[in-house]
């Protein structure tokens, strides 16, 4: 478990970082300062009449965090979770949300050249695509990605 972002501090200095994950074989960053947690995949509390997507519950110290697995949410075939699975834990409007992924890979500062804006008429939730080394990464706008989620999943 690694703690990301704890004060405003840290978050000044996190603009061009991003935490890097994968679905299948390919990669998904999300601002760092968004980023509260990692968590190893853990026990999930299933919600009743909730999207598919939408896992359930977990108790974070305390907390009731919903949960939605990512892969899903992009509508790619689910797969059982490994030792690999994790569970990134954003802030989003002052929610803690939960989201499954396969695999976290790395934290990136990325220059802000190597930041263009994702394709027209592609999906309004990448906000941007970037170029790094051998890998192109799909930057998520997360409050897009999630804006029809929010209600359901407020606990």
């Amino acid at each position: 478990m690694t703690n990301l972002a704890n004060d405003t501090k840290q978050i000044d200095g996190l603009n061009d970082r991003y935490l890097l994950f994968s679905i299948d074989d390919s990669y998904y960053g999300l601002p760092l300062a968004m980023a509260l947690e990692i968590l190893t995949i853990q026990s999930i509390t299933r919600l009743p009449r909730v999207a598919p997507y939408i896992k359930g519950i977990i108790n974070l110290r305390g907390k009731v965090i919903p949960v939605l697995d990512v892969r899903t949410k992009l509508g790619i075939s689910e797969r059982a979770y490994d030792d690999k699975t994790c569970i990134i834990v954003i802030d989003l409007h002052d929610m803690h949300v939960g989201l499954i992924v396969d695999m976290v890979c790395e934290v990136l500062s990325v220059p802000q050249e190597n930041i263009i804006p994702p394709p027209k008429n592609y999906a309004s939730y990448i906000s941007s695509v970037s170029q790094l080394d051998d890998k192109i990464v799909l930057n998520l706008d997360c409050e897009t990605f999630f804006q029809n989620d929010l209600e359901q999943i407020r606990v």
